[in-house]
């Protein structure tokens, strides 16, 4: 097993193309998630506006996006929607999962805005701040301490579905490991790999995020 092992994974440096995909990976998950998270806080705020076209702009982004599956998305974003401006790959795969998550991250948002008790609105405006002073400094903090666990769960959720990128032929880590298979004949080894790691990275981040949520729970 360990000859296998040495014959698919170090002989010719394999590891360093595992490595590769690794950081292609978490790229496109970092930068998904901040494009996310300012779309889904955009567009939260217009699902709770009391502007029917905003609300209705947001309506349809996040059923169209939350009704389409990711694989489409990405592939109708490459090659059509993106194709025309001939950008890299990774920039659209960046820019497809951003979208998409930023469907999530709206209803996630928008729960947490509705969730916060009315009378804290009416508290804040009795105080005499105006309608966004009180949105901003006393509901999206309250807003945003209940919305963390399942916001850091569409973070690590992203993740994995960024398995999906070698759709358009980026080398993230699923793919990396699929240009192992094809070139040692071996499959169980690179994909296991694969498996292994992503399992690494989503106990990782969700203990580190369990530790940040209950210190965010003690200062309450």
């Amino acid at each position: 097993m360990f000859q296998s092992i040495y014959d698919t994974m170090i002989a010719g440096q394999r590891w360093l193309l595992i490595l590769s995909g690794l950081k292609i990976t978490l790229l496109i998950a970092f930068f998904a998630i901040l494009i996310g998270t300012v779309l889904g806080c955009t567009f939260a705020l217009m699902k709770v506006s009391s502007n029917k076209i905003l609300r209705a702009i947001a309506n349809v982004y996040t059923t169209v996006l939350r009704g389409i599956p990711l694989a489409t998305q990405l592939m109708i974003f490459y090659f059509v929607v993106f194709a025309p401006l001939g950008w890299d790959r990774l920039l659209v795969a960046i820019i497809s999962y951003g979208i998409n998550s930023g469907a999530y991250c709206t209803e996630i948002f928008r729960a947490g805005i509705q969730g916060v008790d009315h009378g804290q609105t009416e508290a804040g405006r009795s105080l005499g701040l105006s309608k966004w002073q009180t949105l901003s400094k006393i509901v999206l903090p309250q807003a945003m301490k209940a919305v963390l666990p399942t916001y850091t769960s569409e973070f690590i959720v992203l993740i994995k579905e960024t398995s999906v990128a070698s759709f358009i032929a980026v080398t993230d880590l699923t793919k990396s490991g699929d240009m192992i298979r094809n070139a040692t004949y071996n499959a169980w080894i690179p994909l296991l790999t694969c498996a292994i790691i992503y399992l690494i990275l989503t106990l990782g981040l969700t203990k580190l995020f369990a530790t940040f949520e209950g210190k965010m729970a003690r200062s309450n």
